[in-house]
């Protein structure tokens, strides 16, 4: 689960979480560098958090990408970034996935920059924690258009691109360990659930097209995005599972690649989970703290 969405308030002194532009250029990875020469990526939300990471990757392997989301500044400075380190070009689409006509322009700008795509990474998402209860009906539907509509608006309209020029490709939606509940984030969890049950159907429905269609499912993933808690509560998050430990973003990233690139090409429909065992054994994440009932300490 990437913590880059939440309504807390700083600590007075940080400590710095997530991985450094210059990190995310020369950490070693397991794929050769022109793995993915020649192919073209669309990753949303690909200016910060783990869509950063797979930006990054995906760039040193030598992919052609276009990056999107609602942040032009956080796309610029993620495409600057890759410019300086990598010294490779990447396109940037400011826009957001709740609106199917951006949605339809990004895939469309797409395909005239670079004249083909063959995967969409969907990472876009975001969620804030509250008890389920007290949701609102506008903050439920916030999150269900971006987390579910969103993402469903982009699979269609590279499907239907892919449908009729008459090519395959591949997607790779960014989803959650959903498998126990998400407490105080329900709404985020009953998204990415729809999420991966409408990527199973779609992967049978579109095998005929040549499109395949996969999840990957983060854990405690340390990103910037823990910068926002108070002193010592990321440090907690790093104990809900047996390898006490936060994983980083190039953990989903490499999964990413793996299911998006020719090693996964007999592979759909399937969820690759990358959580360090949080799901077989583990702790519960209170992202809006703990309650007094579920204190067993």
């Amino acid at each position: 689960m990437d913590h880059s969405v939440k309504r807390l308030q700083p600590a007075a002194e940080p400590k710095h979480w997530g991985l450094t532009d210059e990190e995310l250029a020369t950490r070693p990875t397991v794929f050769r560098p022109d793995l993915l020469a020649g192919k073209v990526f669309v990753v949303s939300g690909g200016g910060s958090g783990i869509g950063r990471g797979i930006t990054y990757l995906l760039a040193r392997l030598g992919a052609d990408l276009m990056i999107c989301g609602r942040r032009a500044e956080k796309l610029e400075q993620t495409a600057s970034g890759i410019r300086r380190l990598l010294g490779r070009e990447i396109g940037t689409h400011a826009m957001t996935i709740r609106d199917p006509e951006q949605v339809e322009a990004t895939i469309a700008a797409t395909f005239e920059r670079f004249g083909r795509l063959d995967a969409l990474v969907n990472n876009s998402g975001g969620q804030f924690p509250q008890a389920a209860i007290d949701f609102s009906v506008k903050g439920w539907n916030a999150v269900i258009d971006t987390n579910l509509n969103g993402t469903w608006y982009m699979m269609q309209a590279v499907a239907r691109q892919w449908r009729d020029r008459g090519q395959g490709g591949n997607i790779v939606n960014i989803v959650a360990t959903i498998a126990r509940g998400m407490p105080q984030v329900a709404h985020t969890c009953a998204a990415r659930a729809g999420v991966i049950y409408l990527s199973k159907t779609v992967a049978t429905e579109w095998a005929p097209l040549g499109i395949r269609v996969n999840c990957v499912a983060p854990g405690s993933i340390a990103t910037e995005g823990l910068n926002v808690y108070p002193d010592g509560v990321p440090e907690r998050f790093a104990l809900t599972n047996p390898m006490k430990r936060f994983g980083d973003v190039l953990d989903v990233a490499e999964a990413v690649v793996y299911v998006g690139a020719d090693s996964g090409k007999f592979v759909t429909g399937e969820v690759v989970v990358v959580d360090g065992g949080h799901s077989a054994w583990g702790d519960t994440e209170w992202p809006g703290g703990r309650p007094d009932y579920f204190d067993v300490g």
